[in-house]
């Protein structure tokens, strides 16, 4: 039998975690023996094909028709996922297809999307999700058309694979080769990171939910307002730029880390000692409040490792800079040329409206 390397990869980690193994399990090939030792083994790891829609543990199709009533805004979805981040005692939500977390919803991909979008509880699995006949979601045509809230969705298991779904966020370079989603995946839980599932040739298409009201601040080609920009989440394991930008503000506060674009243990410190010295939470995560102290405004003429920040935020956007920390005329031409495109005062400062937009659009 043949699988792909995306589930190689996954069952690769399982392994390194400590299980022996994990097996994919396809029916027609196995005896009632074999069955009951692979069901043990999706127990075992909390990974493998998730529920079907008759299972108690999914929402029946007699309760979707009030599912997609009442509307959602995209950062209010990316919010309510978040909160998955850190709501098991300041740790992810573990995952498990056989359970439901304490708010009700089932601790697997598909339950933790229907979380976000505030679904009926326990959840859809992946295929209702995908599937015009629920009336939840409807498929997008290209992956270029994704904004904030949609999803990308694996709903065949034509390839050996498992079914999994994704959150997008934003994207995570301008050329768009990848971009930041939330997902619930096997052996991690919840989890924040930078993907590029469909973007190439795989089983991954574009959907977008239905509940979403109005346009969303997360990517495409619409242009989002400054009140629906959102500042990212940013915590141990994190990577990219949005991470080498925060360390660059963390070494502008005086803070000895590297920045290698990378969330380790150093700037997890840091983070934490910066938290403690302004009055924060200190839970070693950067997300709103520690982003709203850790801003530098800076204008012409202003120079250092926070201009390097916003040097880093402006290349991802497309602009020719040197990231060399010193605010001129090149860097000021390309904040007043980012500000007018996505309506903000136009005055060449860097500061908290546009540090949110430069961090909370993409």
């Amino acid at each position: 039998m043949s699988i792909t390397r995306r589930t190689q990869i996954a069952l690769a980690g399982l392994v390194a975690a400590g299980i022996a193994a994990a097996v994919v399990v396809v029916p027609s090939l196995t005896d009632d023996t074999t069955d009951q030792a692979n069901v043990a083994a999706t127990r075992d790891t909390d990974y493998g094909p998730e529920p079907e829609a008759d299972s108690d543990l999914v929402t029946q199709a007699d309760q979707i028709a009030s599912m997609a009533s009442g509307t959602i805004s995209p950062d209010t979805m990316i919010n309510r996922a978040r909160t998955w981040l850190t709501a098991n005692g300041g740790h992810q939500v573990p995952y498990s297809m056989q359970r439901v977390w304490k708010d009700g919803y089932r601790q697997d991909c598909s339950g933790f999307v229907s979380m976000a979008l505030a679904l009926g509880k326990p959840g859809l699995n992946t295929v209702g999700l995908a599937s015009s006949a629920s009336g939840v979601t409807k498929h997008l045509s290209s992956t270029s058309q994704l904004k904030k809230g949609d999803l990308l969705i694996d709903a065949s298991t034509s390839d050996g694979d498992f079914r999994h779904v994704v959150i997008f966020e934003k994207w995570a370079n301008a050329s768009h080769s990848s971009y930041w989603a939330y997902e619930q995946r096997g052996s991690h839980g919840t989890t924040h990171r930078t993907l590029s599932y469909g973007i190439g040739k795989d089983n991954y298409d574009p959907y977008r939910p239905l509940k979403l009201s109005g346009s969303s601040s997360g990517g495409g080609s619409t242009t989002p307002s400054t009140p629906s920009a959102a500042w990212p989440v940013l915590k141990s394991g994190s990577q990219g730029t949005d991470v080498r930008s925060a360390q660059q503000l963390l070494i502008a506060r005086g803070y000895s880390i590297a920045a290698d674009s990378s969330f380790g243990p150093a700037t997890r410190a840091a983070v934490i000692r910066f938290q403690k010295a302004h009055g924060l939470a200190a839970d070693g995560v950067i997300g709103p409040n520690t982003w709203s102290k850790l801003i530098v405004t800076v204008k012409y003429g202003t120079k250092g490792n926070a201009v390097k920040a916003a040097q880093n935020q402006l290349k991802l956007y497309g602009y020719s800079l040197a990231v060399d920390g010193s605010f001129g005329p090149a860097t000021k031409s390309a904040t007043l040329s980012f500000q007018k495109k996505h309506h903000l005062a136009a005055d060449g400062v860097i500061g908290p409206n546009t540090w949110r937009t430069l961090l909370g659009t993409r």
